[in-house]
């Protein structure tokens, strides 16, 4: 029997018999038609930016009040995310998401910035499913139109997870964007969004959770420990008590969850607050009070910092915040400035000499737990060989890194780079960095060690540094000169990072590999002078050997810290923590354990290899107890 439904051959379906997405769809595609005498997807596929201009934006906005536009807008954008893809490629119906986001960003509604949230990381090859940076970058831009305290929040996170060439300056042009519509500068953008989750002023939250009562409190500037206290004994307990795991496993989640928000945001402002050495701020002391000093979470970044404050007279003093006091370094309280007075951050690179040495003693002997180095801080100041070269400087040049290590680096501290490899732009690498809120920027130029690798180096050999200052939407490369102190110097330092942590030379096993490439540059780096990180570590164990128990076995004799064991004496190299034994300068190779560290003894400061160096020093003054055979042999063979 036929099917009466059924339409002509080559005909539509009746209104009657379509299924309802049909039907809305044919209804919307009809009142588009009549308003503006083209379909929506033509109307969508005009936009060819990442942001749209007045006349699609307001030719859009009046689509958006024809009845099932919005409906039809954001399920098209679903359909978007919702598409799989097994690898990059342009997406079917690439010619009109970008206008679909924009439409959805328009139409708001209370999931849109979840909505937008989804297409950037489907779009921004995040979830792998899908590769479309033009669509990403529109959903972007969208997100920062979106007038709301979260919007904020969800460009730094996207900050993060984004590595996409062009993701940073999409996210930098709608937090740009965001704040040119409340009348502030960027950096006041965020440092006034930043979220306290709920925490009190001490920068803990408490919540009775059964018969129990959890508190989620920031230890200091690295630490954040949820905690639970019983009714039986009151015993404080770090880990969730069985009581709770079935009856209020919910409660639990939540709180671990919001743990887990609070040590992200503890880690993005430690990062962005030392970020704002080079940025040449200050701000009126009532400001800095409201969104540094006082704030549940910044604040105990800000506490562990040292700051500068101007006073009536135009001099600016130095002092960290305590309590309601601020603190000299002499230990004296300073006088609290007016509330228009000004507050910067305190850099040593205008310090003095002196001046630098008490505040590090300061930091010692109160055991300050800095949320970055900051007392200690390393100074990198232009040499006379880099006025020679003049627009750039080989003072890291020609080291041998291994470059999985490297390239890892570069992401952690904020770099952006290309990657090695044999294809068209992998032979020369650009790692660059951006200062002073993004006005300065620095480039570390790098390239494979070695011509026989398959698809990515192992190692990679570095080469110059050079120095671009912002120019409009271009960068125009300057003379060293030219380049603020503070900046030079902290780009130099994250330089000086790169090579100190992934360079070979603090491979202590390197020499035992049987092959000699590269195994004349790992003798005359490894045992080589000390770089300024090394300098400022020599200075930290000045500080802390005389408050150990090994104190009496330890001296410092250039660069390095000699050991006195029972067997033999030691030379540590504070650079890169390798060891030479007396009398021969034999040498001694020791695989650190991950599991040991110099116990309880304060370090001023988080650095790995100034902790390897103390544990080294620890075992090997006790060198008589030492049951380790691969060890004892080495010892053994010198002494005889």
């Amino acid at each position: 029997m036929p099917n009466d439904t059924a339409p002509p051959d080559g005909g539509l379906r009746g209104p009657d018999t379509a299924p309802p997405g049909e039907v809305l769809d044919r209804a919307v595609e009809q009142a588009v038609n009549e308003a503006l005498g083209e379909s929506l997807d033509a109307h969508m596929a005009k936009l060819k930016s990442p942001r749209p201009g007045p006349r699609w934006r307001d030719r859009t906005l009046e689509l958006l009040q024809l009845p099932g536009v919005r409906e039809h807008v954001r399920e098209a954008v679903r359909e978007y995310v919702g598409h799989e893809q097994e690898g990059p490629g342009p997406h079917p119906i690439d010619p009109h998401a970008r206008g679909h986001v924009w439409a959805m960003a328009l139409a708001g509604g209370p999931s849109v910035l979840e909505d937008l949230l989804a297409v950037v990381r489907h779009a921004g090859w995040v979830t792998r499913r899908c590769w479309d940076p033009a669509v990403a970058n529109a959903a972007i831009g969208a997100i920062g139109a979106i007038d709301r305290p979260e919007t904020l929040e969800a460009l730094r996170g996207l900050e993060k997870e984004l590595n996409y060439p062009g993701a940073r300056k999409q996210i930098e042009s709608a937090l740009q964007a965001a704040a040119e519509r409340r009348g502030i500068t960027p950096g006041q953008l965020v440092e006034r969004g930043v979220p306290a989750h709920g925490l009190g002023p001490d920068g803990s939250l408490t919540r009775e959770v059964g018969r129990y009562q959890a508190v989620l409190a920031i230890e200091d500037p690295r630490t954040v420990r949820l905690t639970f206290t019983g009714d039986v004994g009151h015993r404080l307990l770090r880990t969730v008590p069985a009581a709770l795991k079935d009856g209020h496993a919910d409660e639990v989640k939540e709180l671990k969850a919001l743990a887990k928000e609070v040590r992200g945001t503890l880690a993005d402002e430690r990062a962005r607050v030392e970020g704002l050495l080079t940025a040449g701020r200050d701000w009126p002391y009532a400001e800095w009070c409201r969104h540094y000093r006082d704030h549940p979470i910044t604040g105990v970044v800000t506490r562990g910092l040292i700051w500068e404050f101007e006073g009536r007279d135009g001099v600016w003093r130095a002092a960290t915040p305590a309590e309601e006091a601020l603190v000299t370094v002499d230990g004296n309280a300073l006088s609290l400035p007016d509330a228009g007075a000004r507050v910067r951050l305190w850099h040593p690179i205008r310090a003095t000499a002196p001046q630098v040495r008490a505040w590090r003693a300061f930091v010692t002997e109160n055991e300050m737990v800095q949320p970055f180095k900051q007392a200690f801080r390393e100074i990198y100041l232009l040499t006379p060989a880099e006025e020679e070269t003049g627009v750039y400087s080989n003072r890291f040049a020609a080291h041998i890194v291994r470059y999985g290590h490297l390239y890892a680096l570069f992401k952690e501290r904020g770099w952006q780079s290309n990657h090695l490899g044999r294809h068209s732009d992998g032979y020369d690498g650009r790692a660059r960095g951006l200062f002073a809120e993004g006005e300065w920027r620095a480039c570390f130029f790098h390239e494979p060690a070695e011509e026989d690798f398959t698809y990515t180096p192992a190692h990679a050999a570095t080469d110059q540094v050079r120095f671009e200052r912002r120019n409009g939407r271009r960068w125009a490369e300057v003379p060293l000169a030219e380049v603020p102190a503070v900046v030079f110097s902290e780009a130099m330092r994250d330089v000086d990072l790169f090579v100190a942590v992934t360079s070979i030379a603090a491979d202590p096993a390197w020499a035992d590999r049987g092959e000699h490439r590269h195994l004349a540059y790992w003798r005359e780096t490894t045992f080589g002078e000390l770089t300024a990180s090394a300098e400022v570590r020599r200075d930290a164990l000045a500080r802390i050997l005389p408050r150990t128990r090994i104190a009496g076995r330890c001296s410092l004799d250039g660069r390095y810290l000699v050991v006195r064991g029972d067997l033999r004496t030691y030379r540590i190299h504070l650079g890169s923590a390798n060891i030479l034994m007396e009398p021969d300068d034999s040498y001694l190779c020791v695989v650190a354990s991950r599991k040991k560290g110099p116990g309880k003894v304060f370090l001023p400061f988080e650095d790995e290899r100034l902790a390897l160096i103390l544990s080294k020093a620890f075992l090997l003054a006790a060198d008589g107890a030492i049951t380790d055979e691969t060890i004892l042999r080495q010892i053994e063979r010198g002494a005889r």
